[in-house]
């Protein structure tokens, strides 16, 4: 029998694992805008089967041009078989199973960011997130795989004007999907619990609001309810208090700001909302293992091929 014939990945667990990308717990997105791989990739060192699990910020697009498999996507079977697509939202739980024979790729990437790329397009990001296994058909496909090819290619590439590059690929790639989508794969999105709803309203107040740095207490206070309502309901969804999610993207900010501009350590700690250079580094360490200066320098290296 084939693994995708069988019911994916519902053994339970403990607590489901709030993951960056698989098998990665508590690591934090890159600086890029986008991470790149083969479905295959990363499932093959998982005996082909993709543990449930959920992404705090992160969006995910799988498209699997050719072979098998089945998602879990909250607690729904779908069956895969190439080409198909399937979207999976932040903070939803999701797990697959494939056989060997799969050959796709999956893009993962903050969702607010393709949020903000699709913003001025009424519908368009609601219609390319409300797909939960769509069934392509082969001839109306190609322009959708020739959008995932290219953007591939300019993922894993480093030609100039690369992030600008990627914001139209994944343009072209979120317009392409709505296109072809049909319309009966387009289920509403179910109401969001409670917790669910307060964790989702966080998430858009910290991309807001993250240079200022602001407290627990106002972030409940905007939501309506108490700092410890606020903790308990990120405890309930991610696994961890509401804190770790604003540092996480003053993080991811530092990432960007020290990879992709010039500006002195001092002037970053200031536009994002540190009260100095110091306390900024101690920050950025307990994060990426290394000074902010030392992080940057490691990677010039290795994007010069150097390291």
């Amino acid at each position: 029998m084939p693994r995708s014939a069988l019911r994916p990945a519902t053994r339970p667990l403990s607590r489901l694992p709030a993951y960056a990308l698989y098998g990665e717990p508590g690591a934090a997105p890159g600086p890029d805008r986008l991470h790149c791989e083969s479905i295959a990739e990363r499932s093959r060192l998982h005996g082909w089967e993709i543990r449930p699990h959920q992404h705090a910020a992160l969006c995910q697009i799988l498209l699997i041009e050719s072979g098998s498999g089945a998602a879990w996507l909250d607690g729904d079977p779908v069956a895969l078989k190439g080409p198909a697509l399937v979207t999976v939202p932040a903070l939803v739980a999701h797990g697959f199973r494939f056989d060997p024979d799969i050959h796709g790729v999956v893009f993962t990437l903050a969702e607010a960011h393709l949020g903000a790329l699709l913003q001025g397009h009424a519908g368009l990001m609601a219609r390319v997130m409300r797909l939960r296994g769509a069934q392509l058909p082969k001839p109306g496909a190609a322009e959708l795989m020739a959008a995932a090819a290219d953007l591939r290619a300019e993922a894993l590439g480093d030609a100039g004007w690369r992030a600008a590059a990627l914001d139209a690929g994944l343009v072209r790639l979120a317009v392409s999907i709505a296109r072809i989508a049909p319309a009966t794969s387009v289920p509403e999105v179910p109401v969001a619990s409670r917790a669910l709803s307060h964790v989702q309203r966080l998430r858009g107040l910290v991309e807001q609001q993250f240079r200022r740095q602001p407290s627990q207490a106002a972030l409940a206070l905007q939501l309506g309810i108490t700092p410890t309502q606020l903790n308990r309901a990120c405890q309930q969804v991610l696994g961890h208090p509401a804190q770790p999610v604003l540092h996480a993207r003053l993080f991811l900010q530092a990432q960007r700001e020290l990879l992709y501009t010039e500006l002195a350590i001092k002037q970053i700690a200031f536009e994002l909302g540190f009260v100095d250079a110091a306390y900024f580094t101690r920050f950025f360490r307990r994060h990426a293992g290394q000074s902010p200066a030392a992080w940057r320098m490691a990677q010039r290296l290795r994007a010069a091929g150097g390291g």
